[in-house]
């Protein structure tokens, strides 16, 4: 038995000395984030499965692990041996764990057993376990739920403890809008919806709103901490503990919150000050968005607050801060440009470097253009792990590249790259496949089929109101048209120095009725992955634009903000449209003549062939 087979079994245990069920455990911590610090992957310590998206459920005689088609053919390696089945997500015969669990329950339950489903509540978000509780509504059936919040400490006894990283402060001239000015955004949102308090718990809207960032989580900087905003106050509930001495740039950023009327508390408070500001009259209808509040704490508060002065709602910061104003937008062009700079000193390298027959590992790539990015003013890491593949690497889309015995870079065939930076004036994240070698005709065509979606999207004009879900098709049809498609979603929202994913908005199959609106800025990514083959994908970030008003409406549009040429060499010219090609030609012609005055010679002189139109 592997050691994820003993874990397994270590939560079974527990399960039959307290008499659960069934446990759920989620991929996210107890801000409902995309990507949690290390004492939230309980799912990775239980499974093994790292995966960014990932829940499992266990019973005594079952374990899942429900996860998307990115994920498959990693999830299918590493699961079995710890006798843990995988059940897809966002496919068209998805059972989602509640409908699962229900089902379970009314097959394996006597009529005088109430079934028990024990959740970490800390990382449980309230409508998710509102979902659980409806589905076995449907069945008339009741469910018993057990705020298990951090059991896991029983079992993980090497559990890392919440992060706790310095704070910084961003001024007007990054963010184009002071905190003073968001905090009063955001009240008179609270008086129109009948509220004179609200509850944020989301990471990114809070840097956001506050204009503060750190690095408690890795790749996204964030600090770990709730808000309250009410007509009177502001409260920041933080863990940045006196145990040991402040950062200076945390004293300083303190100093400066406080002088705009930030009260900065406890972490470990929020729960009591909910309440006590209830009871002491501060506050008489409070607003929370309960896809984001953990179970835990939205217990707390249901205790202790008539349901009656509770306003629930989708907080209205996610949408604010996707729309970037002009000095975002300005300092997202000034990211794209020097990041552009060092992938084109990176593709340069590369290519030379096997010219002269120099070995280079996926890995090797991954820290040269790691090193390329640290030396631009203003970098402050990485805005996710670099995804590094040469050959059937690239098959899975977010394959996780090896630091140890990397596959070598192979003079032939292609290698594709997918990374981003964060910069204090924007976030990058791009991906370039290219050839190294001689290419097989399939690689060929698979390559101009994703070139052609990845440019109809680019190229789209459409009237104001439209949802990414409705042009998602616009990517895909090159790909249908030849019956073949690929799994994720063609686009998602990218924050500014914030999270490399961000919503509302999405260019995806999945209904989403957010409008892309001028401001937003999203990705392009169609690809294509054939197991033990190859993969392509080709992706930038587009910025929706003003296209014109007539009589026919108000339309938008996309304006290109990456800057890093498309490598031509693999493309079928004669499967590009007369517009694509006029597209791509003027596309890699806008980056060289952005690029190349800074570049050195040999490196200008490369991309000027690299450019030329086809």
């Amino acid at each position: 038995m592997n050691k994820y087979a003993e874990r397994v079994e270590q939560v079974r245990s527990l399960m039959s000395e307290r008499g659960w069920d069934a446990v759920v455990l989620t991929g996210s911590d107890p801000h409902a984030s995309e990507y949690p610090a290390p004492r939230w992957k309980q799912v990775e310590w239980v499974s093994g499965f790292s995966g960014e998206a990932g829940d499992m459920v266990i019973t005594s005689d079952h374990a899942g692990l429900w996860t998307d088609s990115r994920y498959f053919i990693v999830a299918s390696k590493v699961l079995p041996p710890a006798g843990i089945v995988l059940h897809p997500v966002r496919t068209s015969g998805e059972v989602p764990i509640p409908v699962w669990l229900s089902h379970q329950a009314a097959q394996n339950t006597s009529e005088d057993h109430t079934y028990t489903v024990a959740v970490d509540g800390m990382t449980q978000t309230a409508s998710s376990v509102r979902e659980i509780q409806d589905a076995f509504a449907l069945l008339d059936m009741d469910v018993r739920i057990v705020d298990a919040s951090d059991f896991m400490d029983e079992l993980w006894t090497d559990r890392p403890q919440i992060p706790q990283s310095p704070i910084i402060t961003l001024g007007d001239d990054l963010t184009g809008e002071s905190r003073s000015s968001k905090i009063e955004r955001l009240r008179s949102f609270m008086m129109d919806n009948g509220c004179d308090a609200i509850l944020l718990s989301a990471l990114d809207e809070i840097a956001w709103l506050l204009n503060v960032r750190g690095s408690d989580i890795e790749y996204n900087p964030y600090v770990i901490s709730y808000l309250i905003v009410s007509m009177v106050e502001v409260n920041w509930y933080v863990r940045k503990n006196s145990v040991a001495p402040l950062h200076e740039d945390t004293k300083a950023s303190a100093a400066e919150l406080r002088e705009d009327g930030i009260n900065i508390l406890s972490y470990d408070d929020i729960a009591i000050a909910v309440s006590g500001m209830y009871e002491d009259g501060y506050i008489r209808r409070l607003h929370y968005d309960p896809s984001m509040l953990n179970h835990h704490l939205f217990s707390s508060i249901q205790a202790n607050i008539p349901e009656s002065s509770l306003v629930e709602g989708e907080s209205p910061v996610t949408l604010w801060k996707s729309v970037k104003n002009e000095v975002e937008i300005s300092g997202m062009r000034e990211a794209h440009l020097e990041d552009g700079l060092a992938m084109e000193r990176f593709l340069y390298w590369l290519e030379k470097s096997l010219e002269y027959g120099d070995p280079i590992t996926e890995w090797d790539a991954a820290c040269h253009l790691g090193e390329l990015r640290a030396k631009i003013p203003g970098y402050r890491g990485d805005s996710f792990e670099t995804i590094s593949a040469y050959g059937e690497g690239a098959a899975l889309p977010h394959y996780v590249t090896p630091s140890e015995d990397a596959p070598v870079i192979e003079s032939r065939g292609l290698y594709l790259c997918d990374s981003g930076g964060q910069y204090l004036y924007g976030t990058t994240d791009i991906t370039r496949t290219v050839p190294v070698g001689e290419c097989t005709p399939l690689e060929k065509e698979d390559y101009t089929l994703v070139l052609q979606g990845h440019i109809n999207l680019a190229m789209a004009v459409f009237p104001m109101g439209t949802a990414g879900c409705q042009i998602d098709a616009l990517a895909r049809n090159p790909l249908w048209r030849n019956k073949r498609n690929f799994g994720h979603g063609t686009g998602h929202g990218v924050g500014f120095y914030l999270g490399v994913h961000e919503g509302p908005q999405s260019i995806r199959q999945n209904f989403n009725p957010q409008p892309l609106l001028p401001g937003m800025i999203t990705s392009d990514e169609p690809g294509i992955y054939r197991e033990g083959l190859h993969g392509v994908r080709h992706e930038s970030l587009l910025l929706t634009v003003e296209a014109g008003t007539n009589e026919f409406g108000h339309w938008l549009a996309f304006e290109p903000l990456t800057l890093c040429h498309i490598d031509t060499g693999a493309i079928v010219v004669g499967m590009l449209s007369d517009d694509q090609r006029e597209w791509l030609n003027s596309y890699n012609r806008k980056v060289f003549e952005t690029l190349s005055p800074r570049l050195p010679s040999d490196i200008a002189e490369w991309l000027a062939e690299k450019t030329l139109p086809i």
